[in-house]
């Protein structure tokens, strides 16, 4: 923008006003175009008319234009936010308007999902499937705090921090109660934390291991035979049914067998599903206590 093309002096010879031919020596005057004239003609006849407030501009007002639009210096204002463009960087917007170059960034910036104002260029900012946010906008749905550049989990339209996923939408250990982040392991449709599906004794991990449970306490095959399982009246090992030979017991009074350690003490006889005699406290088939 600039001043506009014409002079403001004082005649000192004789000339007349090209308008109303009144003499102009010694009179303030306006040449245009190679013509003089007084200043009254000029505002009448000459000036341009200012694109914001309609009036002319007089001789005596300062005027701006551009792209032959004009505009008095105190018109030449930002139709945002009103500041004065004298001097100062501009835009020519739609119906004619002119902006400065702050507030035609803000126009034409990103707004926040969060709070609706412009992402302005310098703000920290973050963006997720084309939306984004101020960084302080961006809050969790759950707890209502910043999550900013940190991790969080999309469900929906809504956006949660880590903790708040956990303890929302987690699986909740058996053992411990606390949220399953990550790997875990099911155990009779139960989840579990890998680190609390446990031998009951030893502590060892049971995670895809044998192990057996009594009484909702999980043992490993070791602690099971050394702690838990009954003693084989017979053989005096462990009966751990379920590991390995052996998965039929008998019980007689109190004491246990192994189904293939339960025989006649004579003729060794397998006696399981078979009828025994017990004499002196040892088990008999039902012929060999005869021959005694």
């Amino acid at each position: 923008a600039g001043p506009g093309s014409y002079t403001v002096g004082t005649m000192s010879e004789r000339f007349d006003c090209h308008y109303c031919r009144d003499p102009l020596q010694g009179k303030k005057y306006v040449q245009k175009e190679g013509r003089h004239c007084c200043v009254k003609c000029f505002d009448k006849f000459c000036a341009n008319t200012c694109i914001e407030c309609k009036k002319p501009i007089g001789a005596d007002s300062k005027e701006m234009h551009f792209k032959n639009r004009y505009w008095h210096d105190n018109c030449f204002r930002c139709f945002k936010c009103y500041t004065s463009l004298v001097n100062e960087p501009f835009m020519l917007r739609e119906n004619n308007k002119v902006w400065c170059s702050n507030c035609t960034a803000t126009a034409d910036a990103p707004r926040c999902k969060g709070c609706f104002k412009p992402i302005i260029a310098g703000d920290q900012n973050v963006e997720y499937k084309k939306m984004v946010w101020h960084k302080d906008c961006f809050t969790c749905s759950q707890c209502k705090q910043v999550i900013g550049s940190g991790s969080f989990f999309p469900k929906g339209d809504d956006f949660y921090c880590v903790s708040c996923h956990e303890h929302k939408f987690a699986k909740t250990c058996a053992k411990c109660k606390n949220p399953i982040t990550s790997g875990g392991l099911t155990y009779q449709e139960q989840p579990w934390h890998s680190e609390c599906f446990i031998c009951s004794n030893c502590n060892k991990p049971l995670g895809g291991k044998r192990f057996t449970a009594v009484e909702d306490q999980f043992y490993c095959v070791e602690c099971y035979k050394e702690c838990v399982a009954k003693k084989c009246a017979g053989c005096k090992n462990p009966i751990t049914a379920g590991f390995g030979r052996g998965t039929s017991v008998v019980n007689y009074e109190d004491e246990s067998w192994h189904d293939y350690c339960f025989k006649c003490t004579k003729c060794a006889r397998g006696l399981a599903n078979k009828r025994f005699v017990c004499h002196n406290g040892k088990i008999y088939c039902a012929e060999c206590p005869k021959r005694l």
